[in-house]
This record gives structure tokens, C-alpha cells and sequence, in this order.
């Protein structure tokens, strides 16, 4: 008996377990993966949310937004200013039109590329201001779905309804619609 009781000490006394020790050299403890893989998940959405902070912007940066805002609203309504011109004065603006027609074609195709040039620029800065709105939003994806489970929690899918029980004349009693004199004198007076 001392022999055996030795043998388990050994193995699993002193707060060791040598079967696992060894089992765990061989194969991974799923466990501890677990941990380590909600570890890796966490720090990355935290590394993440880092990379795509928004700073606060000042007011040279408002401003300059600003600007940048203008040029696609002034092409839209000069545009159509064009068109209101061509009603309203037609020799004016075929005047004009003649100077534009004097434009030589080099400084069209450098127009055309500052033009491209700036509203590519401002499609990547949008990308990217979209890419950091995504990322805060993943960041307060478990607290939604925390908050999602609490309102459930709260919610009653029974409401209103009485458990009868066994009561058969309780049960017809709740299913028999009760008598309403003002309901039942609209009635007749909708009929006559």
C-alpha cells in the first residue's frame, strides 16, 4: 500500500500533475490556447482602434476642411451659372465660350490632372476617415452586444397574459370578451 501511495504522490501530489506535465509536452493545452488566442484578439482590436484614432481637430484644420469642401459645389453651380448665362445672354456667353475655345489643349490636359489629382486625393482622405469610423465601431461591438443582452433580459414575452392554470371556467371567463355598453350603442347607431 505504501509502494502505491508513493507512486500517486509522485505523480499527482504537491500540487504537480505529472501526467498532464507530460501530456502537455506532446500536445497543446486547449485551454491555455484559448486564453492566449482571446489575448491576441483583444490586443489587436486595441492596436487596431490606436492606429485609427481620430485627433481633435483645431481650427486652422476646420477651416482648411472648409476649403476643401468648396471647389465640387462651385464646378456644380458654375455649371449650371453656364447654362442660366446661355439663356439669359446669349451674345455674352458665346464670348465667352470663344475665349475658352482659344485654351490651348496643353493646359486642358493640365487641368484635367489637377482637377483628378484633387479629387482623388479627397476620395483616399474619406476612404480613410471611413476606415477609422470602422474600426470605433468594431471597438464598441462587445459592449453593444452586452447591452443587446441586458434589454433581453428585461424583456417579457408573456406580457399582459394571466396562467389560468387548471381552471377551466378562469380560461373561458379570459377568452369571453367583455360587455361594453358604449361599444354595443355605437354599434346599433352605425346600423340604423
Amino acid at each position: 500500500m505504501g509502494l502505491i501511495s508513493d507512486v500517486l504522490t509522485f505523480l499527482f501530489g504537491g500540487g504537480r500533475n505529472v501526467v498532464r506535465e507530460t501530456a502537455e509536452v506532446f500536445r497543446e493545452n486547449a485551454e491555455n490556447r484559448a486564453v492566449r488566442d482571446a489575448t491576441v484578439q483583444s490586443q489587436t482590436l486595441a492596436q487596431f482602434g490606436a492606429e485609427f484614432q481620430m485627433p481633435q481637430k483645431g481650427a486652422y484644420d476646420r477651416f482648411i476642411d472648409g476649403l476643401n469642401r468648396l471647389p465640387r459645389p462651385a464646378l456644380a453651380l458654375g455649371t449650371m451659372g453656364l447654362f442660366v448665362a446661355a439663356m439669359i445672354d446669349p451674345l455674352w456667353f458665346a464670348a465667352r465660350m470663344q475665349g475658352i475655345a482659344l485654351v490651348p489643349e496643353p493646359l486642358w490636359w493640365l487641368l484635367g490632372v489637377i482637377v483628378s489629382f484633387y479629387f482623388g486625393a479627397r476620395h483616399q482622405a474619406k476612404a480613410q476617415d471611413l476606415q477609422r469610423e470602422i474600426s470605433a465601431t468594431v471597438l464598441r461591438a462587445p459592449q453593444v452586444a452586452e447591452n443587446i443582452e441586458t434589454l433581453n433580459a428585461l424583456r417579457h414575452t408573456n406580457m399582459g397574459r394571466a396562467d389560468p392554470g387548471p381552471d377551466a371556467e378562469l380560461s373561458e371567463t379570459i377568452l369571453t370578451p367583455d360587455q361594453n355598453p358604449a361599444l354595443e350603442e355605437w354599434r346599433r347607431a352605425k346600423t340604423a
